[in-house]
């Protein structure tokens, strides 16, 4: 199977890259920067490098880099934002910092090279960088430009190394998607031979192997990923998979009901549903900080998840839903952490398991899907909407109550049903969030004092980006209005009209 590895330097969009290249159905593995050599990657041949981008500067003493001999191995490299500026370096090139940096949409001009074959000679790109090379190696020459980067893009064509300023895995690239596909295919030669069916042979082996004789618990939230997970290892192990379902009280309406007549009756798994409202409340009694409410529904989860382990008797492996925007989010590497999931950065340093068994980390949630449906999973199971593993707990703003998880399960049930109702496409994710103001209203020609509700939906294909969807006005009214009359409590509704960046998808 052809591979491309792609170079981890701690980019936000770096198992991006990865998911663009597998689009195409050829297998792209992620590895940090730190963790394999010029020896090991020319071993594993590999048919193809990336080099991510990064938010260090390639000059500044401790900046990710890696031994210049990658560049003579004869394997094609293609360099983004930090990596073009790190090719450079390591070739003997100059990287600065520029007077003004670039940063969203920029027009490129385009010169002839087979990266851009079938791009036209002016076309649209996002930037996000201050640094930029200012004096090419020897043996590059400068194949793209714009106003301001006067090497937006570079190349060694006679070694097939390349460098592009700009970032061609996000959508806002106009023909980003054709400069990769010409790297994978005719710079490369890659055969498109990687599908999710092999994926699932893969894991399914693999996990049979690892877990023969052990026991595995399953930490099962109803969602997709972990809901896919469950399927997957069960296939894997059968009976020797046991289901743990923690009700903490921050799920959707009748979600905790759901996920138990799917799993336990309708599939038959092994499936054993905790009640923990009480203990996680009060846990979280007077929390405000978001990143401490999610360590403490980490830590108190992993309790949960030991004391039924031990009630079952010897446990081995801890089985957990977690995507790669989960680990990314939560910082990988040289990554900025932007906030932790429960399942990565919240999880306790001691655990009482021999090992966390993660089988879709490396997959987006398009994957996930594609790999649900195949494992037999019902569609309208596979495409549900995306729910955080703290639940509602990242939904309410400032201390988390009982009641505020009452009112804010209420009205996202509402929200749903209305956007069910009338959008026969549906935003990608769509939900209430209860934030910590609370407002003056009339209400029956009284005077009110009530929570302000506000309204999020966005549209993505990778969860990395977003952008804030635009739903018709009548549904929001009419949601705004039936939330304002039903539940009571909530006097003023909004509309989240953020994108991703600068906003995360959820509000904590």
């Amino acid at each position: 199977m052809d591979t491309i590895l792609v170079l981890d330097f701690g980019g936000q969009y770096d198992m991006l890259i990865a998911r663009r290249v597998r689009e195409k159905h050829v297998y792209a593995e992620v590895v940090n920067y730190d963790k394999i050599t010029a020896a090991e990657i020319k071993a594993r041949g590999y048919k193809g490098i990336i080099f991510t981008g990064g938010p260090n500067s390639v000059y500044e003493a401790g900046s990710p880099t890696f031994s210049a001999d990658v560049l003579s191995l004869g394997i094609p490299v293609l360099g983004i934002c930090y990596g073009m500026q790190l090719m450079s370096y390591l070739a003997g090139g100059t990287v600065e910092n520029a007077a003004e940096g670039e940063y969203g949409k920029v027009e490129i001009t385009a010169g002839a090279s087979p990266l851009f074959n079938g791009v036209p000679a002016k076309s649209i790109a996002w930037m996000s960088h201050r640094d930029f090379v200012s004096r090419v190696p020897e043996g590059f020459k400068v194949i793209a430009t714009t106003d301001k980067c006067p090497t937006a893009a570079v190349a060694s064509e006679e070694k097939k190394l390349y460098g592009v300023q700009f970032h061609p895995e996000v959508t806002h690239t106009a023909f980003g998607n054709k400069m990769l596909e010409n790297f994978i295919f005719e710079i490369c030669a890659c055969k498109a031979d990687w599908n999710m069916e092999s994926f699932i042979d893969e894991s399914v082996a693999k996990y049979r192997a690892k877990c023969a004789g052990k026991k595995v618990l399953l930490a099962l939230s109803g969602g997709v990923d972990s809901s896919v997970a469950a399927a997957l290892m069960h296939r894997a192990v059968g009976d020797d998979l046991t289901c743990v379902f923690v009700d903490h009280g921050l799920l959707r309406k009748g979600e905790g009901d759901l996920v138990e007549n799917t799993f336990k009756h309708k599939f038959g798994m092994n499936l054993i549903r905790v009640d923990a409202e009480e203990r996680f409340l009060k846990k979280l009694a007077g929390v405000t900080e978001p990143e401490k409410k999610r360590k403490i529904i980490g830590e108190e989860f992993i309790r949960v998840f030991e004391e039924q382990g031990r009630i079952l008797g010897k446990v081995n492996y801890l089985c957990q839903g977690t995507i790669y925007p989960d680990v990314i989010e939560s910082g990988k590497g040289d990554a900025s952490t932007i906030k932790s999931h429960h399942n990565v950065g919240g999880l306790p340093s001691v655990i009482d398991f021999e090992e966390i068994v993660e089988p879709l980390r490396d997959l987006f949630k398009d994957e996930v899907r594609e790999v649900g449906l195949k494992l037999g999973l019902p569609p309208d199971l596979v495409w549900r909407q995306p729910f955080p593993g703290p639940g509602l707990a990242v939904r309410i703003i400032g201390e988390i109550t009982k009641e505020k998880a009452d009112l804010l399960r209420e009205a996202d049930a509402i929200f749903r049903e209305e956007i069910a109702a009338a959008m026969k496409t549906p935003p990608n994710q769509y939900f209430a969030v209860l934030t910590d103001t609370r407002s003056v209203g009339v209400m029956g020609d009284a005077r009110s004092y009530g929570y302000v509700l506000a309204l999020r939906a966005v549209t993505t294909d990778d969860f990395m980006t977003a952008d804030w969807t635009r739903i018709p006005f009548e549904v929001i009214e009419r949601a705004s209005n039936r939330i304002t009359s039903e539940v009571r409590g909530i006097n003023r509704v909004v509309y989240d009209v953020t994108s991703k960046p600068p906003a995360t998808v959820e509000w904590e």
